[in-house]
């Protein structure tokens, strides 16, 4: 098992300058207000900063967490097209204050490229009436990032911190990469400026500076403890693929104005 998932990761490491995958919870804004107590939130898979999606399928779990309290919305989905490929959208009604939690776990996502499983738990924050509470929360997913900045009310340039869990324990060492969904139409001056990439310190710890506006992924990067049976039309051997498992959160940062 140790050389799939070896090999898994060099793989995964060698395709990342233009080859990054994001999870993407999108809502249209990350603050609730009494003039907009409702918003659409889209569900996709995809290179966001090249504006490339990839079929979001079926979906395990979607839910909110709010006060500790966890509400099932697979019931609200509805098929969307994201970036031109097939992905889910829904509406919320914010009833209570709060800091609203929204995450997706799809199913296994085969990347035949990288001869292994992709499983992203992908969750985003809206803070509802002005609420201060509760952001900085663990949902108590199996991979998650904790904020340690809050992680709505930013602007360009501000930093982020946060602390990437692995089974409720501190991911030390662990690759973190960041991407701009980049809906303004930004040019990278190479692949390289697609996907950054930084790690966690020995706390699980990590901390970088985002220079523009706009929603910022980012997906810590770890190997499951498990493999899945590998698909029909999977190539070589092994015939059990290792599982990436991937921390993603978004956040969005405001440009100032006058």
């Amino acid at each position: 098992m140790r050389s799939i998932v070896l090999a898994c990761l060099m793989v995964g490491i060698m395709a990342l300058p233009a080859a990054a995958h994001f999870g993407m919870v999108i809502p249209e804004s990350n603050i609730a207000t009494q003039q907009t107590r409702s918003t659409d939130i889209r569900l996709s898979f995809a290179h966001p900063f090249e504006q490339a999606g990839m079929p979001l399928v079926a979906l395990d779990k979607f839910f909110v967490f709010h006060n500790g309290n966890i509400t099932n919305l697979l019931p609200t989905l509805s098929s969307a097209k994201v970036m031109n490929a097939d992905g889910w959208k829904s509406h919320f009604t914010f009833t209570r204050p709060g800091v609203y939690q929204f995450v997706m776990e799809p199913v296994p996502y085969w990347e035949p490229e990288e001869d292994c499983f992709i499983v992203h738990y992908t969750k985003t924050y809206v803070a509802a009436f002005g609420s201060e509470e509760g952001w900085d929360v663990p949902v108590g997913l199996p991979t998650e990032i904790v904020p340690l900045t809050r992680p709505y009310g930013l602007y360009a340039g501000n930093n982020f911190s946060g602390q990437v869990l692995v089974n409720g324990k501190p991911a030390p060492n662990t690759v973190v990469e960041y991407e701009l969904y980049n809906t303004a139409g930004y040019a990278a001056p190479t692949e390289h400026h697609y996907t950054l990439v930084t790690k966690t310190d020995p706390q699980g710890i990590f901390t970088v500076t985002l220079p523009v506006a706009g929603w910022w992924g980012f997906a810590a990067l770890t190997t499951a403890d498990y493999t899945l049976p590998a698909p029909a039309n999977a190539s070589g051997k092994p015939k059990e693929k290792a599982v990436e498992l991937g921390a993603v959160l978004w956040i969005k940062l405001d440009a100032f104005s006058k």
